[in-house]
């Protein structure tokens, strides 16, 4: 009976052994894909503020323009 019980034990650690390791490679993967994403998010977050920026550059030319031909319209 004592070995049948060593022998359950033994097969327990075993089996907790093998799913810390697939719990120890998929937390390594997941970490990865998290700095992956973060990286991947700060490079969305320049790309923004860059358009942002073209984005409100280009609507002061506009309304300049705009401007521009509204005055010209009372000139003329």
């Amino acid at each position: 009976m004592l070995e049948t019980s060593l022998n359950q034990l033994e097969q327990l650690v075993n089996d907790l052994m093998q799913k810390n390791t697939q719990l120890s490679e998929q937390n390594a993967a997941i970490a990865q894909e998290l700095a992956q994403a973060k990286e991947d998010n700060d490079s969305l977050q320049l790309s923004l503020m860059e358009q942002e920026e073209k984005h409100g550059a280009t609507a002061a030319r506009i309304q300049a323009l705009v401007e521009r031909a509204s005055a010209g319209v009372v000139n003329a």
